[in-house]
């Protein structure tokens, strides 16, 4: 078992066995903020390090591992030598990298985007679609998913041909982050090293979580998060129990959709926008990008009648990384407090 020692200044993603060396930002605590409700334009929110510091590069499963997963089946692991772990969000796939099991993997998905993963083969095709031909190809050994990625004939035809399926919880949410680290530890044979990530993670976003809300002060700006995607004619704008509404508060905004009462994903009502009267959009980058940037974001029905619309005060963040909640949810926070608030 690995011994974890976690001394970082908030918003620091430090390794805890020297894989790589701490973010050399400014902590959080020593900036000076500005008033979101009084700036004006867009900018772009990134992390100090985009890729997944593993818990330990020692790692040895302990297989058979059998667990109940989130569907109620029962089901054992018996080899973990080709993990493929995939979801909307590439949280499993981070998850795994983590958990010092990256060597493993044999494949990723399209949300799976930082460096480390970047060499691995796409399992996914236009986008989030299962390629059930390269799937195949990888030859799996065990698989980890959730419901969010289809079609699931692909997974159900993995099931029967006798590869071990274990399907996570979909939620993805602040407060889910270790769960689904601990769901993801036991099926393949690592809880200790679960446990030490799980306490890292959440040590991580506790302590990044109290510096953004200080930074904040008392301005509490009102923030939407628009879920984009032009191409295919969605334009969504994220309620309560979308873990955007977690995000935008740990930050120390209020989530003004959730405030105005909407739940979950719903097309956005030019007039629910303006009633919800944000200071700031926050935007997935691609999705950004995929109506025209700024400009075309501005010509969606009821977003030029909002406070952000009038100043363009728009924030986008790597689709990869903003609501994927898991290993880099400290580092998220981080910088988005600072595109914010600086």
């Amino acid at each position: 078992m690995v011994v974890l020692t976690i001394s970082l200044a908030a918003g620091c993603t430090g390794p805890a066995n020297g894989n790589a060396p701490p973010s050399t930002r400014t902590p959080l605590e020593q900036l000076v903020p500005e008033d979101p409700r009084q700036k004006s334009g867009p900018s772009t929110a990134t992390v100090a390090d985009p890729d997944v510091v593993p818990i330990s590069d020692q790692v040895v499963p302990n297989l058979p591992a059998t667990v109940t997963d989130a569907q109620g089946t029962d089901v054992t692991v018996t080899s973990v030598d080709r993990i493929l772990a995939f979801d909307r969000h590439g949280t499993l796939g981070a998850t795994v990298f983590a958990l010092g099991l990256g060597d493993r993997m044999a494949g990723r998905d399209l949300s799976t985007g930082f460096p480390a993963a970047a060499r691995l083969p796409l399992i996914t095709a236009n986008g989030h679609q299962l390629d059930a031909g390269a799937i195949t190809r990888l030859r799996p050994t065990v698989v980890l998913t959730d419901t969010s990625l289809g079609p699931w004939d692909v997974v159900q035809q993995l099931r029967d041909s006798g590869v071990p399926v274990v399907v996570t919880d979909s939620r993805r949410a602040i407060n889910n982050v270790a769960t689904l680290i601990h769901q993801v530890a036991d099926a393949l044979g690592v809880p200790a090293e679960g446990r030490e990530l799980a306490g890292r993670t959440n040590l991580e976003i506790e302590k990044t979580k109290i510096a953004a809300q200080k930074l904040s002060g008392d301005s509490e700006p009102r923030i939407v998060f628009l879920y984009l995607r032009g191409g295919a004619g969605v334009h969504q704008i994220l309620g309560e129990g979308t873990g955007a509404d977690e995000l935008i508060t740990a930050v120390g905004g209020v989530d003004a959709a959730s405030a105005t009462g909407l739940r979950g994903a719903v097309p956005i009502d030019p007039d629910a926008l303006v009633k919800a009267a944000p200071d700031v959009i926050l935007v997935m980058s691609g999705g950004l990008q995929s109506v025209g940037g700024v400009d075309g974001l501005e010509a969606l029905p009821g977003v030029a009648r909002t406070p952000a619309g009038q100043k363009r005060r728009v924030v986008d963040m790597d689709d990869h990384q903003v609501l994927g909640f898991g290993p880099l949810t400290a580092s998220v926070i981080d910088g988005l407090a600072r595109a914010l608030y600086t």
